[in-house]
């Protein structure tokens, strides 16, 4: 007799054990500045930008905690963020339209993309959710448009920018609680 109302929980059940399933994994690599994606759409592999010297990725796993179509950057000179997945405080993994520099450290502290593989990205999280996972460690040596010389003085501090938190991708609190984002 109990039979029909236990027959749609079991399911129920196998359903969203099937949807938990269908999550988009995103692994940065800081090592070799690519990122690898499985989702239910495929299997990706794309090239990088992240943090320069004096800036920091955060390392470790993450959710996305939110997304924006077009984000700009308030810290940063309202620069565009396109397909901003964020996923700590004022870090995202976005688009970006300085595709030469993909593949070595370039950025504020977010993950860059190409346009096209960002907007697929978006899209993937956008239907499935996803789970970002970042290790590695950034190559050594790079020193992609940062002052060498005032011990690692951030690029943005020395154009005359200000550095909050003392530059080394510190989080802004007043611009982040406003929508600061990094780049």
């Amino acid at each position: 007799m109990r039979f029909p109302v236990i027959a749609p929980a079991i399911v129920l059940l196998f359903a969203a054990t099937g949807a938990a399933n269908a999550t988009a994994h995103i692994h940065i690599n800081l090592s070799t500045q690519t990122m690898h994606v499985q989702s239910s759409s495929g299997s990706y592999s794309w090239p990088v930008s992240t943090a320069r010297a004096g800036y920091s990725t955060p390392r470790g796993s993450f959710a996305p905690t939110g997304l924006q179509a077009m984000h700009y950057s308030r810290k940063y000179h309202m620069s565009p963020m396109p397909h901003s997945i964020f996923f700590r405080g004022g870090y995202a993994i976005h688009g970006s339209y300085e595709t030469g520099m993909l593949g070595r450290p370039a950025s504020h502290g977010c993950v860059r993309l190409s346009p096209g593989h960002a907007a697929m990205l978006y899209q993937m999280v956008q239907n499935e959710g996803g789970r970002i996972s970042i290790g590695g460690a950034p190559p050594r040596g790079h020193y992609y448009g940062s002052a060498r010389h005032g011990g690692g003085v951030a690029y943005a501090a020395s154009r005359g920018r200000q550095s909050y938190g003392g530059g080394r991708g510190t989080p802004d609190p007043f611009a982040l609680f406003f929508g600061g984002g990094y780049d």
